[in-house]
């Protein structure tokens, strides 16, 4: 869903999106608020909650900022809903009831509330683009969706990228003038990605180094910001996106991973010694959520 409204100071001091009242009340008590995925535009909006059906009444809004040109997740508890009627607070009107919700309505305005403005308020055309709307309870979320990708997606455009230490997909694409970037990196990988992050659902995504038929269980490292190259056993690769989706560490992330055993050297297993087994929160909680490798690396890999 995507808002798009158009604004000026002459005409009005404020635009509401306002659907239709839901033919009938949506009871939302067991939740704990609103969750929004929302591509910012650097200004500050409304969102009403209304438990009547009549139009000039007390509505019960809360106010949430955003980000310029950045896909965000905003979260509303119900506590933070307040009584108000022509952006003046009511102070002896009933407590929002959550059980009992009418419509919902989305307003830029001038105004705050008690007097208050709005310091984000600009006269002209606006747009805040949704992904998703939804209650949300406040427990350890996991995710819902976990995707293998690949190493090396950000890095054919990456400045002063020295080839000669890349995989041979990354090497071999930037001498054929970006081919396997543009139509499988870029178009079916990176954006492939983006549409995940962007999507509102609870999600990991996984690049893994080369891949190998070795057994799992050597040393790993795991990165957030798409800068390392070596191997990874695939059967690895299968126990981490298992691991993930009961992880509420690793909900948001993206990362590579590899060996810390060199491409050169085999890894074996000895039946008589199996290696131990890994605790992978170990390895999602050390990660930082939102970084991609589009944008400037931070820190080093963190090896456990």
């Amino acid at each position: 869903m995507e808002c798009c409204c158009g604004l000026s100071l002459r005409s009005s001091a404020s635009a509401l999106l306002s659907p239709q009242n839901f033919s009938t009340p949506e009871d939302l008590s067991a939740y704990d608020g609103i969750e929004m995925r929302v591509k910012g535009d650097g200004r500050r909006y409304k969102l009403i909650l209304r438990t009547s059906s009549d139009w000039d009444t007390v509505g019960y809004p809360a106010s949430f900022d955003t980000t310029k040109e950045q896909w965000q997740t905003i979260k509303l508890p119900f506590s933070s809903f307040r009584p108000i009627f022509r952006a003046r607070t009511v102070v002896d009107a009933a407590p929002f009831d959550p059980s009992n919700i009418i419509s919902l309505q989305l307003m830029y305005s001038k105004f705050e509330y008690d007097g208050k403005l709005n310091p984000t308020f600009v006269e002209g055309s606006f747009q805040l683009p949704f992904s998703s709307i939804r209650a949300y309870i406040n427990e350890s979320i996991t995710p819902r969706f976990v995707h293998v990708s690949s190493a090396g997606v950000t890095r054919p455009d990456r400045p002063g990228l020295d080839l000669s230490k890349q995989p041979p997909a990354v090497r071999l694409n930037k001498e054929l003038g970006f081919i396997l970037t543009e139509v499988v990196h870029s178009v079916f990988l990176l954006q492939g990605e983006d549409l995940i992050r962007e999507s509102g659902i609870p999600y990991s995504i996984v690049r893994p180094c080369a891949l190998t038929e070795e057994p799992a269980g050597a040393d790993l490292i795991f990165d957030p910001g798409d800068n390392i190259t070596g191997k990874i056993s695939r059967e690895e690769v299968a126990q981490i996106c298992v691991a993930a989706l009961s992880s509420p560490y690793a909900c948001g992330k993206t990362f590579e991973v590899k060996s810390t055993v060199p491409f050169n050297e085999p890894y074996v297993v000895d039946p008589e010694n199996p290696p131990p087994e890994k605790d992978y929160d170990e390895y999602f909680k050390n990660l930082k959520e939102g970084v991609t490798g589009k944008e400037a690396s931070e820190g080093s890999p963190v090896p456990v």
